[in-house]
């Protein structure tokens, strides 16, 4: 694997990442803007892969405008919407647009978006995903044809540290990680010392995990995330915002705390800013 994103994973920095979501129709100025504001500042840009059950500008060609710009993008995958042949092909074809860094994961269901009378396809999940990406590097498809050149992945996964039980999350984990995933990037962490017991019980695991962080702008915002799967919201943060007289600015310090505390503990980061990339660069000045 050449990626940059590869390279760094291979070392004991810090690795920070961010996630863009590519918008609603075609015009990608601001898209565009907001990956400037960030991408020198950041080993990856995640692109979401309609997020939320939502069409949007899809993630494999949106990841192509960030790597023409010269930023190192992160193909997200969701096994939601498309069955193996259609799965295998975009591999293929995010490979030769010299896209490397790919995030499976199985996809919020239709239940939860604006199409919830769209079929929901998950013909692989997101192991079997990873399973067939590397079998295409091996120079043979799915089907066991041989394939005229084969492409290389830096394969990437999720797992939520705050679920209950744990264990069925390391399960999975384990699991992933002998299909081919080599880094996990996490639901939002806000208790430090939580995560760090998920780090005690994944010790033995050989990948690199970055724990998810989100911008919480406001007590609105606060309860919209509180609906998503996977997501838990201390209330100690929750009333630091709801008292706040500036929310923004206090959801901004709230970020910068925790990822000066992962500093000390965890591979990485991965910043989710849902549309607030532009204070990306006060958040990690804010963390150092």
């Amino acid at each position: 694997m050449t990626s940059k994103l590869c390279q760094k994973l291979k070392s004991n920095e810090f690795i920070i990442t961010a996630e863009l979501f590519p918008p609603k129709g075609v015009d990608v100025e601001d898209l565009l803007r907001r990956a400037d504001l960030i991408g020198s500042l950041v080993d990856g840009i995640n692109v979401t892969d309609n997020q939320r059950a939502s069409m949007r500008l899809g993630s494999l060609a949106t990841c192509r405008l960030l790597k023409e710009k010269g930023y190192e993008p992160i193909l997200q995958m969701a096994c939601r919407d498309r069955n193996r042949i259609a799965l295998q092909s975009d591999l293929l074809s995010a490979y030769v647009l010299g896209i490397e860094n790919v995030l499976i994961i199985s996809g919020d269901h239709n239940s939860i978006g604006e199409y919830k009378d769209a079929k929901p396809v998950y013909d692989l999940d997101s192991t079997q995903l990873l399973k067939a990406a590397r079998t295409l590097e091996s120079g043979v498809d799915m089907a066991g044809k041989k394939l005229k050149g084969s492409p290389r992945f830096c394969l990437g996964a999720v797992v939520n540290p705050t679920a209950d039980p744990i264990e069925l999350q390391i399960m999975m984990m384990e699991k992933k990680i002998n299909a081919g995933a080599v880094f996990f990037q996490t639901q939002p962490v806000y208790d430090i010392e939580q995560y760090k017991i998920f780090l005690e019980k994944t010790k033995h695991l050989n990948t690199k995990i970055m724990p998810g962080v989100i911008l919480l702008k406001s007590a609105q915002f606060i309860k919209i995330m509180a609906g998503l799967p996977g997501v838990n919201i201390p209330k100690a943060a929750v009333e630091r915002i709801e008292k706040a007289k500036d929310p923004l600015k206090e959801g901004i310090n709230i970020c910068a705390e925790m990822i000066r505390e992962l500093r000390k503990c965890a591979d990485g980061v991965h910043i989710m800013a849902i549309g607030l990339e532009e204070y990306i660069p006060e958040i990690l000045e804010k963390s150092k």
